[in-house]
């Protein structure tokens, strides 16, 4: 066991510490933050299908109409991106969900047997948009509670634990949970894992079953059920041996026997595991009356778990999951909310846009039936002391060395001002900066004095043995040529095409470019010789050093002082050579290209027409 070294707080944060220990204790001080978008409750997965997106609607109406939202901050999450979701699926298959629709699905369906999507998990209007969002927002949560603005986060449109890396599966396409915790490993060695959800949790189980920094714990009916996994044998795999705990029920779970198993187990589970933050799955489909579930716990009885597991003070990321009769739903994730928050609710319903549903009573809680439970103590007596058998073989609170913490979902790294852009850096501060040689600066030289180095003006009356390249302009489809006795040559053969005359130069052609360098752009436009010298050099030798023979590359290298000092320098042109060398180059330098050039290098001409976007730029969205 290696434990990290402990740090002492200065003198006098121990009262400090103590008060905020006691403020959260009393329930009112956790900060909790909830996301929630607006259109979520308009997906809609089919007639007679028993998935419907509208309960999530139905809750957050509730908690408007209770005043529960002046108690919480409320976002929006944002969708999650292409590549967010791949950190877990698989490139293929989320490929596959951003084309399917229901135009066009008869055309994929092998691709849909291939990721079972069909009957359980059908494809409706928004598929994609829907995964972004309820990816999005338990994201988003995990990454406030990495930030520490958050105690609490809550997404009741999460908790799809049945998605899997390349398939879908009991109404899950996209594994939000997953995502979630992974994002949560960013910052927290070890992390927890609960689902009260009636059926297991095999997607979440599936991902981190060979792994000990995620602990997975699943209460749920086993046997002929869906999907007939999470036996209490199945206890994980190589490293993540012992780290996945399965605790099967049968029919008619009441709420005595279920807190009876719940809290014991937990209990054990955080004095031996000792996470650093908690995922808990809040699936309402094991209350009772739910249409596919068979437990009978009470909307009490289910918020006791989520009360339990705030108890614990740890940094928590609450979903919802399961839960198909819809009104019932609403009611015990509103419930689960208040009891998050520390606020008592009235059990009558305020009026809200759903009032009828909740005909005839009006009532948050209603009563639970007389099936019989079928869970006999003595059989979930044995059951819980093979988990505790099989928790006694963790090794206690494994040690995590994390050399490197990656950046959060959503964030740019573009530099040091992203979390305070209106700050005004000085100039010192700024010149004091470290950029990348392979960098292109936007800014002219004058705001790098380093790089700006005073040259000479007046012409040089020897003949140049300086060189300089020149690129023609990507219409031109000539390479980059160097300049020198090559040049002269050429220059020759083409019968002194465009001498000068008198010292006057034309403009260059458009098969060639002129360089003008501001701190690694290249602008291409004609250079004069009066900002050089204030005067028209005569022709001949007494030219000036950095012209070339006349031709049609004349003008392609002369620079101005100043701020166009030094271009050759700057762009990358080679050392002073001599002719014969440059005539000898069997592989001429190329200059550095702009980012322009870079995306477009190696794109066919019909893909650069205006308006045309590439295929590759529209595979990741957005950062946010």
């Amino acid at each position: 066991l290696r434990l990290s070294p402990r740090v002492e707080p200065p003198p006098g944060q121990h009262l400090v510490q103590a008060l905020m220990s006691g403020a959260k204790a009393s329930g009112g001080k956790q900060k909790v933050c909830y996301f929630y978008d607006t259109e979520i409750g308009s997906y809609y997965y089919g007639m007679g299908h028993p998935m419907k997106p509208h309960r999530i609607r139905m809750t957050h109406n509730l908690l408007l109409n209770y005043g529960l939202y002046r108690k919480m901050e409320i976002y929006r999450p944002s969708p999650a991106t292409f590549e967010e979701l791949r950190k877990f699926h698989s490139e293929d298959y989320m490929r596959f969900l951003r084309t399917i629709s229901p135009d066009n699905m008869g055309e994929y369906t092998k691709q849909m047997q291939r990721f079972n999507v069909g009957e359980d998990c059908p494809v409706f209007e928004g598929l994609y948009q829907f995964c972004q969002a309820s990816c999005g927002g338990s994201i988003g949560g995990a990454v406030k509670l990495n930030k520490g603005t958050a105690d609490i986060a809550v997404n009741w449109a999460g908790g799809l634990h049945h998605a899997k890396k390349s398939e879908a599966s009991g109404f899950c396409y996209a594994n939000d949970i997953v995502l979630a915790i992974l994002e949560l490993l960013k910052q927290h060695k070890r992390v927890l894992y609960i689902d009260i959800d009636i059926h297991h949790g095999d997607g979440v189980e599936e991902a981190f079953y060979t792994t000990d920094r995620v602990l997975t714990v699943s209460f749920h009916k086993f046997g002929e059920y869906f999907p007939g996994t999470g036996d209490v044998k199945d206890v994980g795999a190589n490293t993540g041996r012992y780290y996945s705990v399965n605790f099967p029920l049968k029919d008619g779970m009441d709420d005595a026997s279920y807190e009876s198993i719940f809290k014991p187990v937990v209990g054990r589970i955080m004095q031996l595991y000792q996470p650093g933050s908690i995922v808990l799955q809040c699936g309402a489909d094991s209350l009772c009356g739910d249409r596919l579930g068979c437990f009978n716990l009470s909307i009490r009885g289910h918020a006791e778990c989520v009360n339990f597991v705030l108890a614990q003070k740890l940094p928590t990321l609450i979903l919802g999951g399961g839960g198909y009769t819809i009104r019932n739903v609403s009611r015990c994730w509103t419930y689960e909310t208040s009891v998050i928050l520390g606020a008592d609710i009235s059990d009558d319903l305020p009026y809200n846009d759903y009032y009828d549903y909740y005909a005839p009573d009006h009532k948050l809680h209603y009563e639970t039936s007389s099936a019989p439970n079928e869970n006999i103590q003595e059989n979930l007596e044995k059951i819980k002391q093979k988990v505790f058998e099989h928790l006694k073989q963790l090794q206690p609170a494994p040690n995590v060395q994390m050399h490197y913490t990656p950046a959060s979902a959503g964030s740019d790294d573009v530099g040091d001002d992203d979390d305070h852009p209106d700050r005004r850096v000085s100039q010192r501060a700024a010149d004091g900066r470290i950029e990348h040689g392979a960098e292109f600066y936007m800014g002219g030289p004058a705001s790098r004095p380093h790089l700006a180095r005073q040259q000479p003006a007046a012409a040089s009356s020897a003949r140049p043995t300086t060189t300089t390249a020149t690129t023609p302009s990507r219409g031109s489809g000539a390479p980059p040529t160097h300049l020198g006795a090559a040049a002269d040559a050429r220059a020759a053969e083409r019968g002194g095409e465009g001498a000068a005359e008198g010292g006057e130069s034309r403009p260059a052609q458009r098969g060639s470019s002129s360089l003008e360098t501001r701190g690694g752009d290249r602008l291409t436009r004609p250079v004069r010789d009066r900002h050089a010298t204030g005067t028209r050099p005569a022709p001949g030798r007494d030219q000036d050093a950095t012209r070339t023979r006349p031709g049609r590359d004349q003008d392609a290298t002369r620079t101005r002082p100043g701020r166009d000092q030094d271009a050759t320098r700057m762009t990358g042109t080679p050392p002073a050579t001599t002719g014969a060398q440059l005539a000898t180059s069997s592989m001429p330098r190329l200059m550095p290209r702009t980012v322009h050039e870079r995306r477009t290098a190696d794109v066919p001409a019909s893909d650069r027409a205006p308006g045309k976007a590439r295929a590759r730029d529209c595979d990741v969205q957005p950062a946010r």
